[in-house]
């Protein structure tokens, strides 16, 4: 099973460190339906070199957009020895006219409950071309393979998904076209999720959903049966379930110390031309200060490229991300992915500049754009990554909590993401990744509740 490399890790100013977070969870979660007496071998070309020149009986290749090529030339390297080779993943399901000409089979969406048919038909010498599944459930899921899982070529080993998919269907997002023709957003049972989570050693946690707070009643349960287990976890949520109930609350008292959030645009414009309705008439502030209240810290992501936006949407984007103390900001360029409605309505503008799929890795402009212009495009998104991370904002950015502990957290863990590249790089060479987490954990710890006034508006 294989996890080759994005196309970025060849880049320049590819980051290490970035690629060296999570292990292929996908992988280790499908090797679970393999026989025991299956002899199975988990690699990960981001932390590892590949060794390719062994003879498996069977070779199982997860495919996103950017290592798509480099995918399928390891599937033709495989096949041309007559082994055979199952590709999978999100690039797959878009593309699998494409997929399916380097592949003697492939998956189509996701594969729980299809992989273990497939095994079955493979052991039987009758393996179909294509697998799809319209039954969506993680009802009696077998255990993650975690042996498989390399953990000490990883900052984060202890990643996990307990929901799969999303209940939003933003046009630019890809999982919409994953989960078509099923339940796009379904839930593990929350004594399953607990029991998973038990499994895990340490402290820290990874939660790798897209939307961990998207279904109410598992997020609460989940985040109550936590409590008292010690956690420290991060994970990813929309503005409009922060500002809900008190479900955020009920989070941070099991454990919840940073979040990945999905502000993408101030334009309501941009908003209703990509259906992202779940952010309409939501306070960006008001949604910020409660998690600062809460000392958790936020990894605030944003997209440049949208229809309505003008010159100056990178100095007001970074300045509102360093006014209100935002930890971490992800910049992307807006990216058509196949599959999406953003792509389909593109291509049919004529808008599509390229398909080599390389380039779509959200820093490059790969469409026609309409307020700004490609080259403008470019070099404002990549000031704006130079500007939020100067040590000056990075500063100013951690002044803007009350708590000192929690401007000490702010002000080293941005710091400490960014900054000390180098570092990274030698612990890594080193092997002495695994010998950070404890750093991690204790930069996550709890903050002590506190109003925070210190929040501005756009």
């Amino acid at each position: 099973m294989i996890l080759p490399a994005l196309a970025e890790a060849e880049n320049p100013f590819w980051r290490p460190i970035k690629y060296s977070l999570f292990p292929p969870l996908g992988l280790a979660t499908l090797a679970a339906y393999r026989s025991p007496d299956d002899d199975v071998e988990l690699q990960d070309q981001h932390v590892e070199e590949l060794y390719l020149d062994d003879s498996p009986d069977l070779v199982m290749i997860q495919v996103y957009i950017t290592n798509a090529f480099r995918s399928y030339r390891i599937a033709d390297h495989y096949r041309q020895r007559g082994i055979h080779v199952a590709l999978g993943g999100l690039h797959v399901t878009s593309l699998p006219d494409e997929a399916s000409q380097h592949a003697d089979t492939i998956f189509l969406g996701p594969a729980e409950e299809s992989f273990p048919r497939f095994l079955r038909d493979f052991r039987s010498n009758v393996p179909q071309k294509a697998y799809t599944s319209s039954i969506r459930t993680l009802r009696n899921l077998p255990p993650v393979r975690r042996d498989l899982i390399k953990r000490d070529r990883y900052l984060v080993p202890n990643s996990i998904s307990v929901t799969r998919g999303c209940p939003h269907h933003c046009d630019f997002c890809y999982k919409d076209a994953f989960f078509k023709g099923g339940a796009s957003f379904y839930t593990q049972a929350v004594d399953d999720a607990l029991t998973e989570i038990d499994r895990l050693p340490g402290k820290h946690l990874y939660f790798l959903d897209d939307h961990l707070f998207g279904h109410t009643k598992f997020a609460g349960e989940l985040f109550e049966g936590m409590k008292g287990m010690g956690r420290l976890f991060q994970g990813a949520a929309t503005v409009e379930s922060i500002l809900r109930d008190n479900l955020i609350e009920k989070a941070a008292d099991a454990g919840l110390r940073s979040l990945f959030v999905g502000f993408e645009t101030f334009s309501t414009t941009n908003l209703v031309q990509s259906n992202k309705h779940q952010n309409l008439e939501k306070d960006y502030a008001m949604a910020v200060s409660r998690l600062h209240s809460l000392g958790i810290m936020i990894n605030g992501s944003f997209v440049f490229g949208f229809d309505d936006d003008d010159e100056d949407v990178f100095n007001r984007t970074v300045e509102w991300g360093v006014k209100n103390a935002i930890t971490t900001a992800t910049y992307h360029i807006l990216t058509p992915y196949p599959g999406t409605r953003l792509y389909n309505k593109m291509e049919q503008e004529g808008r599509i500049l390229t398909r080599n799929w390389d380039l779509y890795d959200t820093r490059n402009v790969v469409y026609k754009t309409a307020g700004l212009t490609a080259e403008r495009l470019k070099i404002g998104y990549d000031a704006a990554y130079r500007e939020f991370y100067s040590w000056a904002n990075i500063l100013r950015a951690s002044l803007g909590h009350e708590s000192h502990k929690h401007k000490l957290k702010h002000f080293f863990y941005t710091g400490g993401w960014k900054k000390f590249e180098s570092v990274w790089n030698l612990v890594i060479k080193t092997g002495n990744l695994n010998h950070m987490r404890p750093l991690l954990e204790a930069i996550l710890s709890k903050v002590s509740r506190r109003q925070n006034n210190s929040i501005c508006p756009l």
